[in-house]
């Protein structure tokens, strides 16, 4: 026995403008039927929370499916899939297209070479299908909109909760990160790892979705920007901090990166606090409270 429960949408043109639409959901469990064979002309997501089956790609390999794992379903692609026929699974499924899709592929979120990824936690994405779920409400007037936000949701869900991935944050981005204004090369990064440029890059690919240069060159900049906002420092003294002895070559860096140069930036975002911003993170679920002004 199984139970089936799912909804499928038609979101118009000018919602594919923002990037992802959710063209359906839907939440099963049980003795399931197979699905396939067949080849779909968009994206789906299969979020296998409990049990176990198989899944059959392009290739005729059959590779098990243990929960929690995730079967992504890429467009064009042929496939083959179905829960153990003994004990069945509990499976969430969100199809989506968008031209997004094509970045987060890009990035690593999405990978049509590794169809079946195991993963630490399916909880997160079942909440984010589960929002899907909520939205698909008879008269939601958000529904295109809420549905394809949710789906941005997923695909963040979906990254962090793979099993490959550490919930404290990748190590080799942790190190990168905090090395990141010292004058050191590629390949010197690389020699701190015991790690080849070769393999260096591949690591921040897979986990950033780019190479080491703009990896460390985000830092750079995002650096450059606090100081640029929080400080009076000349932008001389801005590119030393963030590793840059050539305020010239930041500066034109900066600009080209940013969109506009650091005077502007500072002209347009300076926040001067005085004794610094604070390094704490607030709590969005626990906000300081400003007492109410006395009459």
């Amino acid at each position: 026995m199984y139970h089936t429960w799912m909804r499928y949408f038609t979101p118009g043109l000018v919602h594919h403008r923002l990037g992802l639409v959710c063209l359906g959901v839907g939440l099963q469990h049980g003795t399931l039927p197979t699905v396939g064979p067949r080849t779909l002309d968009h994206h789906v997501a299969v979020v296998v929370s409990a049990g176990g089956g198989w899944y059959r790609g392009a290739d005729g390999r059959r590779t098990a499916v243990t929960a929690p794992a995730l079967i992504w379903l890429t467009p064009g692609t042929p496939h083959h899939y179905g829960a153990d026929p003994g004990t069945g699974w509990d499976e969430a499924f969100v199809d989506f297209s968008g031209p997004a899709a094509a970045t987060y592929t890009e990035l690593g979120y999405i990978e049509p070479d590794r169809p079946v990824v195991p993963l630490s936690d399916a909880a997160p994405a079942r909440a984010a299908i589960t929002r899907i779920a909520r939205a698909a409400r008879p008269g939601n007037p958000l529904l295109e909109v809420e549905t394809g936000a949710a789906v941005h949701e997923l695909l963040v869900a979906l990254r962090r909760a793979r099993a490959d991935t550490n919930a404290d944050g990748d190590p080799v981005l942790t190190a990168l990160a905090r090395d990141a204004f010292q004058p050191l090369s590629v390949a010197e990064h690389a020699a701190r790892h015991g790690m080849t440029p070769a393999e260096l890059r591949t690591a921040v690919r897979r986990a950033a979705g780019c190479s080491p240069k703009d990896y460390l060159l985000t830092v750079r900049l995002g650096r450059a920007k606090e100081l640029l906002a929080a400080t009076e420092l000349p932008v001389s003294a801005v590119a030393r901090r963030v590793g840059y002895d050539d305020p010239a070559y930041f500066s034109r860096l900066f600009t080209r990166r940013v969109g506009t140069a650091p005077i502007r930036f500072r002209e347009q975002q300076g926040r001067s606090v005085p004794g610094g911003w604070s390094n704490r993170v607030p709590d969005p679920e626990h906000p300081p409270t400003i007492p109410p002004r006395s009459v």
